[in-house]
């Protein structure tokens, strides 16, 4: 029998959760972010539960290989385009989307040997956030050797927003990136192509912004990206982790647990000892305090979480024994309340699960 640990993929809260994206997006069209292998959610379980997504959207080339071989026949898109002249065929071939961001993309599409099929560009603007994309006033130059190529039609212009989760940030606020989204599309004069711009953030925090294709990420697998809760959103969680109680100690005070010898009893307690640890992708650096649910109850985390072990005060939980249900985060705990604990946010938590976790997939 495997170890007890299992990561817990609920599927009907995947439909539920594209089907609010949808809603707020309306009447655009939404892809489904499922990069990172679907937030660690297994790209096979997301396909299955996103059979009605309008496309799927991710960063790695393989993947979308991957999505077609798996019978997905609808729009696919690179979010990030490609990265060697060898991927273009295929990408052709495949009929799947692409990002493009930076002139040595451009210089790629014009040296490929490609057939005269056209392969869909998305022209990224850089809005201010400084990672990828033309500056606007780049974006008609950029345009320009685009739609000189036969082997590409460009389809889209689409940013991304530093702080649509963030209202008061006064650095790059959202209206300056659309109006320096506004300067990209006036820089085209006459053509008009379609706009994708709205993130989870903009989807359910700026109604106001309206465009042709959503992007859906973290709010799809159940995670809030603002400080407000998943569910104050309608989001339900996709992943449930949940291990067992493998021991049961009884210290004294004054006692220690685990490496570093961080937590010290300043009274009798009786510690559980989890089967879950940071090879299971669960974070080293949880502090004390860090909320579980054992058969239901809240306990609070208490010393170093090891490789293999996490330990968990069960003094007040009188049916804690071994074997008993450990609920790291998911239903009935929401990963961004973990997240906040440990200094960090729900998506990392759902990526960093490892390979050794079983997946579980159900409704």
């Amino acid at each position: 029998m495997p170890r007890p640990i299992s990561a817990r993929i609920h599927l009907s809260a995947l439909r539920h959760n594209y089907a609010v994206a949808r809603e707020h997006a309306s009447p655009a069209k939404v892809w489904a972010v499922v990069k990172a292998n679907a937030y660690g959610h297994g790209l096979e379980h997301a396909l299955t539960a996103l059979e009605d997504a309008d496309g799927l959207a991710l960063v790695e080339v393989d993947g979308a290989l991957r999505l077609r071989e798996l019978g997905w026949t609808k729009p696919l898109f690179l979010l990030e385009g490609f990265f060697h002249t060898a991927d273009l065929p295929l990408i052709q071939q495949h009929r799947i989307d692409v990002a493009v961001h930076c002139s040595e993309q451009i210089t790629l599409l014009e040296q490929a040997s490609l057939s005269s099929e056209p392969i869909q560009v998305h022209l990224k603007v850089n809005g201010g956030m400084n990672r990828l994309g033309f500056r606007p006033e780049q974006v008609a130059a950029a345009y320009t050797r685009l739609s000189a190529l036969v082997q590409v039609r460009v389809v889209n212009l689409m940013m991304h927003f530093a702080n649509a989760d963030d209202e008061f940030n006064s650095r790059l606020p959202v209206a300056e990136q659309c109006r320096q989204f506004e300067l990209a599309q006036a820089s085209l004069g006459d053509v008009t192509l379609g706009v994708s711009l709205s993130n989870s953030a903009v989807n359910l925090l700026h109604t106001s912004i309206h465009d042709g294709w959503a992007r859906a990420g973290i709010m799809l697998y159940g995670g809030s990206p603002s400080k407000a809760s998943a569910d104050s959103f309608d989001l339900r969680p996709a992943m449930t982790l949940q291990s067992e109680l493998i021991a049961v100690q009884e210290i004294k005070a004054g006692e220690s647990i685990g490496y570093g010898s961080r937590f010290v009893a300043d009274k009798p307690m009786r510690i559980g000892v989890v089967a879950c640890g940071y090879a299971d992708g669960y974070p080293r650096h949880a502090v004390d305090g860090t909320p579980l649910l054992i058969n239901g109850v809240r306990a609070p985390l208490v010393g170093r979480v090891s490789m293999d072990m996490i330990t968990v005060d069960i003094t007040d939980i009188n049916d804690a024994r071994v074997g008993a249900l450990v609920t790291l985060w998911g239903q009935g705990l929401p990963i961004d309340e973990v997240a906040h604990f440990c200094g960090t946010i729900g998506y990392e938590l759902m990526c960093a699960v490892a390979p050794r976790v079983r997946l579980i997939v159900g409704e």
